[in-house]
């Protein structure tokens, strides 16, 4: 079996894969990391920024920083995980995509390939509400679905 936990560099997702590492090691399961680079998300930070600081004239080398402190993140976030579990003897990759959030694990999880998705509760802005993601991607996942608070 595989699992697929989203990571998004927040807190809950990094607690979603401490669950799935201790399911993964009870079921000899294999864990993949996941997770989706939205440009927009960088184009949007970086249009923020230009507005906040009246710097307009460089938005696109604002973007260009941006979008490589994105990778750098997450990748760094993926990479610590699978440092931290490495000698538990749990099977674990990494995968980053680019494109559309919601798109994009959509067609992950419902590959056929995973028998089942992990993802914190909550994003990366630690609102006490339920994550925006879960409301979007909930009833389009084929999979069974654990969601870790």
């Amino acid at each position: 079996m595989k699992i697929l936990v989203l990571i998004d560099g927040s807190k809950w997702s990094q607690k979603a894969a401490l669950h799935a590492v201790e399911m993964a090691k009870r079921k000899d399961a294999e864990v993949v990391l996941f997770s989706v680079l939205d440009i927009m998300e960088a184009k949007a930070m970086a249009f923020n920024f230009c507005t906040q600081s009246g710097i307009c004239d460089q938005l696109k080398g604002y973007e260009g920083r941006i979008w490589k402190d994105m990778q750098k993140s997450i990748e760094d976030d993926q990479n610590s995980i699978i440092s931290r579990h490495r000698g538990e003897g749990v099977r674990c990759s990494s995968k980053i995509v680019e494109g559309s959030i919601r798109e994009e694990i959509l067609k992950e999880a419902n590959s056929g390939e995973y028998g089942l998705i992990v993802m914190g509760a909550f994003g990366r802005s630690g609102k006490a509400r339920i994550s925006a993601l879960l409301e979007q991607i909930g009833g389009a996942i084929k999979p069974p679905l654990l969601v870790v608070r």
